[in-house]
């Protein structure tokens, strides 16, 4: 039985293969000169998806306590030294029991008194979440995990829930013997009605409804909601940020938004920034280099993500580059909160960049 996400992925490999069955003459006659035939080798770097059958897995082989070490370096600054996670992500682990293990069905799932959906007590098909690991984390570096890795990380976590014993070893081999002790691996179920399906008490009806429109149908769409003024040039002005190809344009949200029937106002130009060329070209250079090394999926320019955002720095620690660039190479925990930043790989030169970017004020 398939997942949603499982057959999603099986959908766009199947279409994947058609294209290249069919070859470059198609789209060569459609559109000549544009694009090419995928060739096996990057059919191959995106073909990473594992069935739940396990066809898909990479030979490999990762022990728990291996996967203690990874999870301590890569994992645990978003998840929790245990799977317990913190204020930012939900729990992996917990309220799974020994005799979960034994039949295969999470009984705190029925339980409308247990506080909480972890990760292991909801995930039928243990290639779900290889598969997610391999692709996805850690989050800021997705796919930057060895296939060992990924099974060592998964084997702790695992063990973490008392599936699996302390010197279990998982493997491509040993994956559907893991798969058998799955607390929820007879979980998944397709006998409801949407949700909360019969299961939980939930009526019996279809989960769709789609009866053809042929009376009373509506004349003219009425817009029941809009964005209000002062929230429209939060994220910049969306019409300076589109591509100059396409027929898509954004909207100035540099002004209010028109009236229905008001004449349409020119795009009011933007006020040039009292800067210098070289001062808008080094932040362009710095946020280029904190978009290249990730640092962007955990701080956001004006306003906090799991960090502090760059322009709260600035103001902390203004003027002050070395200590910036230290801590940027170095990493830390406990000034902005108990979310530790990792140590970040890159030159001294681009951390000075950052540093004397954000000393400066982090700005655009």
């Amino acid at each position: 039985m398939f997942s949603c996400r499982e057959l999603g992925l099986a959908l766009a490999s199947l279409a994947c293969a058609l294209g290249v069955a069919a070859g470059p003459t198609a789209s060569a006659d459609k559109y000549p000169g544009v694009g090419r035939a995928a060739t096996p080798s990057e059919i191959a770097a995106w073909d990473i998806d594992v069935r739940p059958d396990f066809k898909g897995l990479p030979p490999g082989s990762g022990s728990v306590a291996q996967g203690q070490d990874v999870w301590e370096a890569k994992c645990a600054s978003c998840h929790g030294v245990f799977g317990e996670s913190n204020q930012v992500f939900s729990p992996l682990v917990g309220g799974t029991t020994a005799q979960d293990v034994k039949t295969g069905r999470v009984a705190r799932l029925t339980d409308a008194a247990y506080p909480g959906r972890t990760t292991l007590m909801k995930v039928a098909t243990l290639s779900t979440l290889w598969d997610y690991i391999n692709r996805a984390m850690p989050w800021n570096q997705p796919k930057s995990l060895a296939p060992d890795e990924v099974y060592a990380v998964t084997a702790y976590l695992l063990n973490l829930a008392n599936v699996v014993p302390d010197n279990f070893i998982l493997s491509d081999r040993t994956m559907a013997e893991a798969q058998a002790r799955l607390p929820n691996r007879l979980g998944m179920s397709t006998a409801h009605a949407l949700w909360p399906g019969q299961e939980l008490g939930g009526k019996a009806k279809p989960d769709v409804a789609s009866p053809r429109c042929m009376r009373d149908c509506v004349s003219a769409i009425a817009v029941a909601s809009a964005l209000p003024d002062f929230a429209r040039n939060q994220h910049g002005n969306l019409a300076e940020q589109n591509r100059p190809v396409g027929p898509q344009r954004g909207a100035d949200t540099s002004q209010p938004e028109a009236k229905p029937g008001a004449a349409p106002s020119s795009p009011s130009p933007s006020p040039s920034p009292p800067v210098a060329k070289v001062a808008m070209t080094e932040a362009k250079s710095a946020l280029a280099l904190a978009s290249k090394n990730a640092c962007t999926a955990c701080h956001g320019l004006a306003q906090k993500i799991v960090g502090p955002s760059f322009a709260d720095i600035g103001k902390k620690y203004p003027g002050q580059i070395d200590y910036l660039a230290a801590k940027i190479k170095s990493g830390g925990v406990g000034i902005w909160g108990p979310i530790p930043m990792p140590a970040q790989a890159l030159s001294e030169a681009d951390a000075k960049t950052l540093a004397s970017w954000l000393a400066a004020g982090a700005g655009r």
